[in-house]
């Protein structure tokens, strides 16, 4: 599992990119599905789980066709991944 955020420009443009484009480039990648969360305290901030391994996720993120796909779903810069803290039952 892979958790990351990024802000877009708007919400709508992002998930209709992402549901479909982001969605068949991610899968050549390895990913097998994904959770996406809108902010609740930043309007143009999304959160997403990715079931993804980091070999699949870096892959992905040198993809030279990912930048235009990124670019076409609004988000204003690269997502970032967000450092793994620990693993707890429960």
């Amino acid at each position: 599992m892979i958790l990351a955020t990024t802000k877009v420009a708007d919400l709508d443009q992002f998930v209709k990119i992402y549901s479909t484009k982001g969605a068949e480039k991610r899968k050549q990648h390895g990913s097998k599905g994904s959770t996406v969360f809108r902010d609740p305290n930043e309007e143009d901030r999304v959160w997403a789980i990715f079931d993804w391994d980091a070999e699949g996720w870096q892959s992905f993120a040198t993809d030279p066709e990912v930048p235009g796909i990124m670019q076409e779903a609004g988000h204003k810069g690269r997502p970032q991944v967000l450092e793994l803290a620990g693993t707890y039952e429960a």
